[in-house]
């Protein structure tokens, strides 16, 4: 639909033309049917979605040691280790740690290689105190407050009467 309309634009720049004109008669409307049917799947999809936290948080703390290796290379290096050693064996135990998991379907040790590793010894105590998820998601939740009560809120107030229509759209694929 948008290329029908851009090549008429550029080569007779909208000098209403028969051509301008059937693209007036049959895009708009068609756009407007296309934005309508993406709307209801959005609906169908969103009134018949589960979120289940305990497999968020589950699949988050699989994947949180990865997140959490600049914390662990940080507090290492406060602690008096080398950089760049630290970072080349976070790589290592990194890559070996996702290979288990990729290849053999092990859960995710990366952790554990790491409280293995000597180097490491300044965090051994602390790995677990670097793991907390709220430690990697900054100003999201207030920006999430922000957001709902700053923009949403006053949209849904504004039409309120239309949150109680019923909507018989239907979309068989």
């Amino acid at each position: 639909l948008p290329s029908m309309a851009a090549q008429t634009h550029s080569n007779q720049w909208f000098e209403r033309t028969l051509d301008d004109s059937a693209i007036r008669r049959i895009m708009l409307p068609e756009a407007f049917l296309a934005t309508d049917v993406v709307i209801t799947l959005l609906q169908n999809i969103s009134e018949g979605l589960h979120v289940w936290p305990k497999v968020i948080r589950s699949r988050i703390m699989a994947e949180l040691p990865f997140m959490a290796t600049e914390n662990i290379l940080m507090a290492c290096v406060q602690a008096g280790g080398d950089r760049q050693e630290l970072h080349e064996l976070i790589r290592l135990h990194s890559m070996e740690a996702g290979m288990a998991v990729k290849n053999d379907g092990k859960p995710n040790d990366l952790l554990e290689r790491i409280k293995m590793d000597d180097k490491f010894k300044a965090v051994h105590d602390k790995v677990d105190s670097l793991l907390d998820p709220s430690l990697f998601i900054g100003r999201c939740p207030q920006q999430v407050e922000e957001f709902l009560s700053d923009c949403v809120q006053p949209i849904l107030e504004e039409h309120q009467e239309l949150l109680g229509v019923e909507n018989k759209d239907e979309v068989n694929v």
